[in-house]
């Protein structure tokens, strides 16, 4: 897959066939329209082309109040775009001057004067351009005078339910990583550093590894603790029980924590990067009225866990 920041950086491709769009999460009405992308550029002889941006659009438009977290990194979605087989990425930087654009500026000058193309896939509901005024007939007028040919992908139904990835980031911040998990088909995920904390964990039986340094923009899940999978910098994966939150039994702590105690683990890994893929939720961040009562509580999390790993694998 080759990746443009820039329209002047494209010398030449193919009879474009043509996708627009955020695609924050990469979830399965995205990977639809994508399916659909390589298959009519295969089918013309042409290439497949996604056009992205970054930052999020309301990271721009409305800067002080988007209030508005990423499904995934920046990296995490150019990692998972490329895994579609995409032939090209063009990933411009939405900025203001670009969203005043108004539609018919952006088909004719972009487009058709600098990407010469040939086919624009668009999913249900697409809008663009300034007041959004770039839908599916103004499309289709502009293929007419521009000799394009514009499909629409209907809405992508699952359990009778539109997928979309606000629909997913109000599950993540729900804790329904089960819901987000199904529309994304895979495991929501998140990457960070091993940092030292207290170390209290070890003193009762359950050790932690604390995760920092997670991305400003990424999504963090709902306070609660979560069976995950951890994955190591050599590729080894290892399953956990993670909380996030503020550990009110043993800290009054404001500062939001993320931790994991790894079953059957006894390694070192500060300093480390690690990837936590999120399997459910266990229960919700409860405050205890003593140290052995969290402890016991723990003892019931941990076998929870492990009979969910059981019966996943079997």
């Amino acid at each position: 897959m080759k990746i443009y920041t820039s329209f002047d950086e494209i010398t030449s491709i193919k009879s474009p066939v043509l996708t627009i769009g955020t695609f924050d999460g990469v979830h399965v009405g995205h990977q639809k329209i994508i399916h659909q992308l390589n298959a009519t550029a295969k089918e013309i002889g042409g290439e497949s082309v996604l056009f992205t941006f970054f930052p999020h659009p309301r990271m721009v438009l409305n800067p002080s109040n988007h209030g508005i977290k990423l499904i995934q990194t920046q990296e995490e979605k150019l990692k998972k775009l490329a895994a579609f087989g995409l032939q090209h990425l063009i990933v411009l930087p939405f900025t203001l001057e670009f969203a005043s654009l108004e539609a018919a500026t952006f088909v004719e000058k972009y487009l058709v004067e600098k990407l010469a193309m040939n086919t624009l896939i668009v999913g249900y509901d697409h809008q663009f351009g300034k007041n959004r005024e770039g839908n599916f007939n103004f499309l289709c007028e502009q293929g007419k005078i521009y000799n394009f040919k514009v499909i629409e992908i209907p809405a992508q139904d699952i359990d009778s339910v539109n997928v979309s990835s606000s629909k997913i980031r109000k599950a993540i911040e729900n804790g329904d990583v089960d819901t987000a998990n199904h529309y994304l088909n895979e495991q929501f995920s998140l990457e960070g550093e091993v940092i030292e904390g207290k170390k209290l964990g070890r003193t009762i039986g359950f050790p932690t590894a604390n995760i920092g340094k997670i991305d400003a923009l990424k999504l963090i899940p709902a306070i609660g603790v979560y069976a995950v999978t951890i994955e190591l910098e050599n590729n080894e994966k290892y399953n956990g029980m993670l909380n996030i939150g503020y550990r009110p039994t043993v800290s009054e702590s404001k500062e939001l924590s993320v931790e994991v105690h790894l079953l059957d683990f006894s390694k070192s890994i500060y300093g480390k990067r690690i990837r936590v893929y999120f399997h459910t939720k266990v229960r919700n961040e409860l405050r205890f009225e003593s140290i052995e009562i969290l402890t016991e509580q723990l003892k019931t999390d941990e076998k929870f866990v492990r009979n969910f790993f059981s019966s996943a694998n079997n």
